[in-house]
């Protein structure tokens, strides 16, 4: 209730205000005068498509608006995210409950995503809404195998559209269609379009934004550091004096994806295959990127958790997956970012402090990233390796008169 992230709260809080109030999200303004916060002086313009802001905006209305009291309006912001997180646990216990993975392991699987300290950290402390991209992204998935690609390609396009993070899951589905029914996927491909434009482009012109977001999608190409690999290559030089093109860096990850949607031309399988194929592009997408914050790694995590309970990841495939993150947020010095709201003075005073052991903890992080990548990268590998699924196996061993692991119908 007390901690939320200097940056991100604070724009998510002026996100609030400024859309409950009618104006536009994407148009920075001081906002002192309105939260009697000195942090509201200059903030950066919200990086967000409108699905979030629209929600900021509706937790404006019904609580700041009301009661002018800044804690319970930081509190009010993070409950979406924690709801999402709840229903991710609650998901992915069904998922696993229903491939007959059994009920203690489906019981550990909730228990893990509800006390996961990364996922705690995150979400209630930090503030960040990658749970609900996720939650949104492991449903979309159930409603493909359940036969349902329509609803499955809506509420995939509304998770990208709330962070485009989850766009790689769409090839997956795409290839997962292909291979049962070329018209079904060109439907699906269809709905999916519709919806970013219902989700995305159309808020912009009912509500009169300032359309410049739309025009500005190279930003995310420039941007570099964190868990991505150029906060190795800053050991050596800062990209910002890198000469020459070197933002095109910030495109690797298209031709990445390029080959691992053709590593997927043997087509989709069953249900933990196309969680293992949508894993492995996920990963692919991050490993290549230039820019990885810690909260993305949230998407992942429901991926690989299922996939460990099926056997098919090594369990320390997933503690490397939420623990590397976490230790590197500690060396990012993102923790005191968190007294934005309750004690900035003391965030102000700590940061400058830890400013001075910059060197020593970019040496620290870019080891981190080292193992993020090898880590990363040996799981895109296991996940596209050619072997008989999880429920595959169990069906041979069901016919074989066994008892075994039978997908929900």
């Amino acid at each position: 209730m007390l901690l939320g992230h200097s940056r991100d709260i604070r724009m998510f809080m002026a996100t609030g205000y400024l859309v409950g109030t009618g104006h536009s999200p994407y148009v920075a303004q001081d906002l002192t005068a309105v939260f009697h916060h000195v942090g509201f002086k200059a903030i950066s313009v919200i990086g967000y498509p409108p699905p979030w802001p629209l929600v900021l905006g509706l937790v404006y209305r019904g609580t700041y608006a009301l009661g002018h009291n800044l804690i319970v309006y930081n509190l009010a912001i993070k409950l979406p995210v924690i709801a999402a997180n709840v229903g991710l646990a609650y998901i992915v216990a069904s998922v696993l409950d229903n491939l007959g993975a059994g009920r203690d392991v489906a019981r550990k699987a909730w228990a893990f995503l509800l006390l996961n300290p990364f996922l705690l950290y995150v979400g209630a402390a930090w503030g960040q809404i990658d749970a609900i991209v996720a939650v949104l992204a492991v449903a979309a998935l159930v409603l493909l195998y359940g036969r349902r690609p329509a609803a499955s390609a809506l509420v995939l396009a509304l998770a990208v559209c709330f962070k485009p993070i989850a766009a790689p899951i769409l090839l997956v589905v795409l290839a997962y269609m292909a291979g049962r029914s070329t018209r079904q996927t060109a439907r699906c491909a269809a709905v999916f379009a519709a919806g970013v434009v219902a989700f995305y482009v159309a808020p912009f012109f009912v509500f009169g934004w300032d359309s410049s977001p739309l025009r500005q999608i190279n930003a995310h190409f420039v941007m570099s550091g964190t868990m991505s690999f150029m906060t190795v290559v800053r050991l050596v030089r800062d990209p910002l004096l890198m000469q020459g093109h070197w933002w095109l860096l910030g495109l690797a990850w298209v031709p990445a994806l390029v080959v691992a949607v053709l590593a997927l031309r043997h087509g989709v399988g069953e249900f933990d295959d196309l969680v293992k194929k949508s894993t492995a592009l996920v990963l692919v997408f991050y490993l290549t990127r230039t820019w990885l914050a810690e909260p993305n790694v949230v998407l992942l995590l429901p991926l690989v958790l299922i996939l460990t309970s099926l056997g098919e990841l090594d369990r320390r495939a997933l503690t490397a997956v939420w623990l590397i993150p976490l230790v590197f947020t500690l060396f990012n010095a993102s923790p005191l970012q968190l007294l934005f709201v309750a004690w900035p003075d003391a965030m102000e005073k700590s940061l400058t402090f830890v400013a001075r052991y910059g060197d020593a903890t970019l040496v620290v992080r870019a080891a981190l990233v080292i193992a993020w990548q090898v880590v990363g990268w040996w799981i895109v590998v296991t996940c596209f390796r050619r072997r008989p699924s999880a429920l595959a196996r169990a069906a041979s061993a069901t016919d074989a008169g066994t008892e075994g692991v039978a997908p929900w119908s």
